[in-house]
């Protein structure tokens, strides 16, 4: 049987027994069959067997799926439905009209190139993490301003060194992939991971010319794009023999961990995924020294979907805040659910964007949160422009920030 696709025993092994619907942030908000997991396999299939043909309303359905994976955490029967998805969005995006797809192409270019990233961001250091920029953002409507706000002001002082030594004799070595929206807009959260892993005893290797991991691509459907991409992240990282190849950004690291299924016969791309970490995930299994410093707040942790869905990492970042003196841990409703940052989501589908963030600020408010620590680039832009909006007076940061500052590495 030809494949359009997807092969047909992946869509087959939905049983339909709805345990996803729940675990759904779009059916949540939506309550419509077909903006459900199970609802979009069958849309899947029926495209796959040529019984449906890819209309406007179809790929509409496709689109609002925020590749999030929460149903594969509550799927019993292992559907593989990230996947599903990634191989539908190269099909679907054949059928779109002339500007939509030159849109989504330029979109590529902007976040996963240097220069594209220096054009989008490049202006937003001359106004970014200024209060009155907050205050105006608060006022006015609109998300624009309150995602300008919501970048941090620090500087990137030049490119990270290429090695980070420990202080003693080092435990293992880790390269270090910075990533694309990780470097331009959080460079000082990379510098501080690879300063805690060397507190932790790591010898740290960034190698300059990894460039992109191509999850981004990959989310737009450029498949070819994210392909070439990820072979050459693999290649750099590979090359240098790191025991474990570690990245602070979880969508990031979900695709590093698929490396192997997106180039299967590329060995370079086959050891990076067996090899790839979150640093969280790392530095809890290696522990770090007693923080010397403290931090008195009260704690709550947003999981962001690929840390916690597409990788299985949940104890890791509140074991080691928990070791922070003075850190109260305090519960998040729905802590799983995806805040609507998703990749480039918030850019492409705005709307469903911003009613999933609106329910996320509702549940960080009644939460009695000082701090709300996220560890992921777009989780924290996405948040942080909803506290900014909402005028909460809570601080939305990365653990490893939150870390580093206790560890007093930042």
């Amino acid at each position: 049987m030809t494949v359009r696709f997807v092969e047909h025993e992946k869509l087959n092994t939905c049983v339909h027994c709805g345990l996803c619907l729940a675990a759904c942030p779009t059916y949540l908000e939506l309550g419509t069959e077909t903006d459900s997991p199970r609802g979009r396999i069958h849309l899947m299939r029926a495209l796959e067997e040529g019984t449906l043909r890819p209309t406007p309303e179809v790929v509409r359905h496709l689109d609002l799926c925020l590749g999030c994976r929460a149903c594969e955490t509550a799927c019993p029967s292992g559907v593989p439905y990230g996947s599903l998805i990634e191989a539908a969005r190269p099909f679907v995006e054949r059928h779109r009209s002339w500007a939509r797809r030159l849109g989504r192409r330029a979109l590529v270019t902007l976040l996963t190139t240097r220069a594209g990233r220096k054009v989008a961001f490049g202006p937003l250091r001359l106004v970014a993490g200024r209060r009155a920029l907050g205050r105006l953002a608060s006022r006015l409507p609109g998300r624009w301003l309150a995602l300008a706000a919501a970048v941090a002001q620090t500087a990137n002082g030049g490119p990270l060194p290429t090695a980070v030594d420990p202080p003693g004799r080092a435990r293992g070595t880790a390269a270090l992939l910075t990533g694309c929206v990780a470097e331009s807009v959080f460079p000082a959260t990379n510098l501080a991971t690879a300063r805690l892993l060397a507190h932790a005893g790591v010898r740290v290797l960034v190698p300059p010319r990894q460039g992109c991991c191509g999850a981004l691509a990959l989310h737009l459907g450029a498949a070819a794009r994210a392909r070439a991409l990820a072979r050459k992240a693999a290649r750099e990282l590979a090359a240098t023999g790191a025991d474990w190849v570690v990245s602070n950004a979880a969508g990031c690291g979900a695709a590093l961990r698929d490396y192997d299924h997106l180039l299967p016969e590329d060995a370079h791309a086959v050891s990076v995924a067996r090899r790839a970490r979150d640093a969280l995930e790392l530095l809890a299994e290696l522990g770090l020294p007693p923080p010397g410093r403290q931090l008195a707040a009260r704690v709550a942790v947003h999981d962001p979907c690929h840390l916690a869905h597409g990788q299985g990492v949940r104890a890791a970042p509140r074991a080691l805040l928990a070791a922070i003196p003075g850190v109260r841990l305090v519960e998040l409703e729905e802590a799983d659910t995806c805040c609507g940052s998703a990749g480039t989501y918030n850019l492409t589908e705005p709307a469903m964007a911003d009613r999933l963030l609106a329910r996320k600020i509702e549940r960080i408010a009644a939460s009695g949160a000082d701090v709300v620590a996220a560890a992921n680039p777009g989780c924290l832009l996405q948040i942080r422009a909803g506290v900014i909006a909402r005028r909460l007076h809570v601080a939305v940061e990365h653990p490893i920030d939150l870390l580093a500052t206790a560890h007093g590495v930042s």
